[in-house]
């Protein structure tokens, strides 16, 4: 696992810092139950009425017939390296509630939960996770078979064990590091917003 590089403003967990958004992936399959606990901790993500509007189609091993078709669905910039990471998903996400029937729209919102809870589940495991938005959505639809009426497709994900920058394409090596982010205070308003001047 990397070292983090980043230093925090105020007290946070180090597992806030330490996750990261790599692009070179080891190919090695993961474990069975590794792959469970990713989808657990999905699971047990928060969402409006508990409805979970999740849905996640993925491939496991590079080079199988879920793989290449997930991975096909990226933009060839991101296939360019997500090709290693032995899991890829696009993670949909249900347009209505499952109980009403009524437009959902926190659903996206709620998908950003699930994605999360993969994420530091992956770094709970030594495992990276990148989302990528780069993929195309009519594509997903079509080569996944998630019907589109019910489903919003929101994100690619690929995750595995970090590999060796060197075995990125070239202009991607040097990108290969943890990045920053605003202070909080950019993002922060007490009570009332208001823009800076």
């Amino acid at each position: 696992m990397t070292a983090t590089l980043r230093t925090p403003d105020a007290a946070v967990h180090p597992m806030f810092l330490d996750r990261w958004s790599p692009r070179a992936f080891r190919p090695e399959p993961l474990t069975d139950a590794q792959l469970a606990s990713l989808f657990e901790a999905m699971r047990w993500a928060p969402s409006c009425y508990n409805d979970q509007p999740w849905l996640v189609v993925y491939g496991h091993g590079p080079g199988t017939d879920d793989h290449k078709r997930v991975l096909s669905c990226l933009v060839p910039f991101n296939q360019s390296w997500a090709h290693a990471a032995p899991l890829v998903l696009i993670l949909f996400a249900r347009r209505r509630f499952a109980s009403s029937g009524k437009p959902n729209r926190h659903a996206g919102f709620d998908c950003g939960s699930a994605w999360m809870s993969l994420a530091l589940q992956a770094h709970a495991l030594g495992l990276h996770a990148h989302a990528m938005a780069g993929f195309d959505e009519a594509k997903a639809y079509t080569e996944l078979g998630v019907p589109e009426p019910d489903f919003e497709a929101m994100a690619a994900i690929a995750v595995g064990v970090h590999g060796d920058p060197a075995d990125l394409p070239e202009p991607l090596r040097a990108r290969e590091t943890q990045s920053g982010r605003v202070p909080a205070a950019s993002f922060l308003h007490r009570g009332r917003y208001s823009p800076a001047a």
